[in-house]
């Protein structure tokens, strides 16, 4: 028997280059060393995010829901579901797809407009403009219905007493379907006018050059360079407002609950409050949340259907359109829409607040005097001095844990080489796709089985007011972090410094701007924060909103109107602090560069 030939020496040489070099116990400690970090960050945003999800299912499949020290949710059915096919369950769908629907489109109508007059015109006041595109986010949606059901209620509505007056009549009705979807677009509009002002303002100026050269109209060249081009935009503005007028709760309880329109977001409240259904009520939320990951599906596979790449290298701005005589009919596009969602709302609570009569029953009742007596009492009550210093120390918390988290998070996915990166960063910007009443449902039934003692308390409202505003302070931290470059940081550590300092001594502080927007704005989201912390709250953890709310349900007017003045300007010192702030920072950069 003749042995095998001898293998060539090339051949073993290259062989043994192609196998992959072993990797020592100590290599792959000290790699499984380097996740520490991102799995304490997964478990934190699993208790965060993914374990509310986890019991608003299960809920929804079984026939108990979870209570403390109990885990027990009793057997699996498919009962839950069918409180869908009531007629309140039809109804309440119909409704929230008509208010959605409407509310976004005309949100996107009035943020379009508004952000291609700011981006692309010659209408004259163009900061005032693009300020106004912004303002009523400073607003919240819910002090927004308040005041305009005092000024457009059917029987003793500011405006209808002003119509009355002139001999019009009561022609305004804000408790219905219209004046629902009128306010919700009101506030949703400053949404669209962000997604839309930079795509009209990056957009490449050669494309429209071109259709102009070629003897396009201003009119064809929007409708067949300008708007296409926009699509992106335009279509995820679109279905953002639809989603978030879908899932708002504040504004249709406030204006809906009155006639008798109700939507999932309401329903939803009203079983899990009133009618003790907490099971039907997570069927329903699985309902809702599954409706709007299917809707922002759909939006990117419209998006992605085809190329709208408008921004090159060559550095060109398009020209701006000339409007000729309708400069200033677009100026006052722009000032209607400020008085509609800003003057007219804080009169209206100014009026009802300072007001001597408590009752207005002619348009001359509202000037029949003035005076702070009832905001003083206001200040003055238990009550609110409690709400609000539970909302002051519930935002300042969330902001500040919530700044960390977003800002750990964005580092693991960015700045390391950690696996679990894109999985963290799936986790954090998964809020966006749950509506925050359905997420408040999970983190209740969640907390009240962990042994935490939590509940009760002010941290759980901190919890679940960092939990819904995690996308957007990931989404904060992590735009910052990808405009600095990581070589700043690597320069440190080559240079003999461990990886914990030059992320203190470099990283940290070359991000500073952005953190601290970031904190801002998580600040100014935790004051208005309501839906998530509808089901989580106690009669000793009330927040503003929560209280504005129960004293508006309970007829107390006045009163809800001179809480939501300072509310407002709780939030607006907020805006204003992150204005200056940012001026300042950026002056500081001008000079250092």
């Amino acid at each position: 028997m003749t042995a095998p030939p001898a293998e060539p020496k090339e051949h073993r040489a290259l062989r043994q280059i192609e196998q992959p070099p072993k990797i020592s116990v100590k290599a792959r400690l000290k790699n499984l060393r380097y996740e520490i970090p991102s799995t304490i960050l997964g478990v934190l945003l699993f208790f965060l995010v993914i374990l509310p999800i986890i019991f608003i299912v299960i809920a929804a499949f079984s026939t108990a829901v979870p209570r403390p020290g109990n885990a027990e949710v009793g057997s699996f059915t498919w009962a839950n579901f069918a409180v869908l096919g009531t007629p309140e369950g039809i109804q309440s769908i119909i409704n929230s797809l008509i208010i959605g629907a409407g509310a976004g489109i005309l949100s996107l109508l009035i943020g379009a407009v508004l952000a291609f007059i700011a981006a692309r015109t010659d209408a004259p006041w163009k900061r005032f403009i693009y300020i106004t595109g912004i303002a009523p986010m400073f607003l919240p949606a819910l002090v927004g219905a308040l005041a305009w059901s005092i000024l457009a209620s059917p029987t003793a509505g500011h405006l209808n007493l002003f119509l009355e007056a002139i001999g019009i009549g009561s022609a305004l009705n804000i408790y219905s379907y219209a004046g629902i979807i009128f306010v919700l677009g009101l506030y949703y509009a400053p949404y669209a006018f962000m997604l839309t002002y930079s795509s009209f303002s990056m957009m490449n100026a050669d494309l429209e050059e071109a259709a102009s050269v070629h003897g396009a109209s201003l009119g064809r060249l929007f409708r067949t360079v300008t708007l296409p081009l926009s699509i992106p935009a335009l279509a995820g503005a679109a279905i953002l407002c639809f989603t978030l007028a879908m899932e708002n709760f504040p504004v249709n309880a406030i204006l809906g609950n009155p006639a008798g329109i109700e939507t999932l977001p309401t329903y939803i409240y009203r079983l899990m409050t009133g009618d003790s259904q907490p099971n039907q009520a997570a069927g329903i939320a699985v309902a809702l949340t599954l409706a709007v990951i299917v809707v922002t599906w759909f939006q990117q596979r419209v998006v992605n259907r085809k190329r709208f790449t408008t921004l090159t290298g060559k550095g060109n701005r398009p020209r701006p359109v000339p409007l000729r005589w309708l400069r200033w009919v677009a100026t006052g596009f722009a000032m209607l829409y400020f008085l509609f969602s800003v003057v007219l709302p804080i009169g209206a609570l100014i009026f009802t607040a300072m007001s001597k009569k408590v009752y207005v029953n002619t348009f001359a009742d509202l000037f029949s005097g003035f005076s702070l007596d009832r905001i003083v009492e206001a200040l003055s009550q238990a009550d609110f001095q409690q709400s609000t210093t539970n909302s002051i120390i519930m935002a300042l918390l969330a902001a500040g844990i919530g700044t960390i988290v977003a800002f750990m998070a964005s580092y693991v996915r960015f700045r390391t080489t950690s696996k679990a990166g894109q999985l963290l960063e799936q986790v954090s910007m998964l809020p966006l796709a749950i509506p925050q009443v359905v997420l408040g449902m999970g983190i209740l039934w969640g907390w009240l089985v962990l042994p935490f003692p939590v509940f009760g308390t002010l941290l759980l409202l901190v919890i679940a007011t960092i939990a819904v505003n995690m996308p957007q302070g990931y989404r904060s931290v992590s735009s910052s972090m990808l405009q600095m470059d990581s070589d700043l940081e690597h320069s440190a550590v080559m240079l003999g410094a461990n990886r914990l300092r030059a992320l203190k001594d470099v990283t940290v502080p070359l991000m500073r701007t952005g953190l601290v927007s970031t904190l801002l704005l998580l600040l100014m989201l935790g004051l208005r924060e309501m839906s998530a912390v509808l089901f989580v709250y106690t009669s000793d953890t009330r927040v503003l909103s929560i209280l504005v709310f129960h004293s508006f349900e309970n007829g107390s007017i006045s009163y809800s109107a001179a809480i939501s003045l300072i509310f407002v300007l709780l939030i607006a010192i907020v805006a204003v602090a992150t204005q200056v702030i940012g001026i300042r920072e950026k002056k500081a950069q001008a000079k250092t560069n």
